[in-house]
């Protein structure tokens, strides 16, 4: 096993201990945005839930790979970034990260929930699973 493949599995404890993770995806032109969001362990990855509408779901469409740190709710790294591949899941995949949403963020997790599917319905969000390379 190369060092890289033993150092995934300690960066996605890193990455996970706190309760945000700084997602950083790369618009057509190369530059970067960076954004704080909610995460979820999903085995060997994070998962992330979103608006189906925002712009990091049109840029991961776009380009799959991402920068992941640990941050603060503003989006303060708080660590080292790392590479990731990011991949947008199907309707199971997103029922699933909003249950994990609503487990591992019991009260505002669930109020966000609410909001979104009464605002967006079912189908206006989607989720994201997250690997680090």
């Amino acid at each position: 096993m190369t060092d890289a493949a033993e150092s995934a599995p300690d960066e996605l404890d890193r990455l996970d201990a706190g309760k945000y993770v700084l997602v950083t995806t790369y618009r057509r032109d190369g530059r970067t945005v960076p954004t704080p969001v909610w995460k979820v362990r999903d085995g060997d990855a994070l998962g992330v839930w979103t608006n189906a509408g925002s712009g990091k779901v049109k840029r991961i469409r776009n380009r799959g790979d991402v920068l992941l740190a640990p941050c603060d709710a503003r989006g303060n790294p708080t660590g080292p970034e790392v590479p990731g591949r990011a991949e947008l899941l199907d309707t199971e995949g997103n029922r699933r990260y909003r249950a994990l949403i609503a487990r591992r963020y019991p009260v505002a997790g669930r109020l966000v929930l609410l909001g979104s599917r009464l605002r967006y319905g079912v189908d206006g969000s989607v989720a994201i699973r997250v690997t680090v390379n």
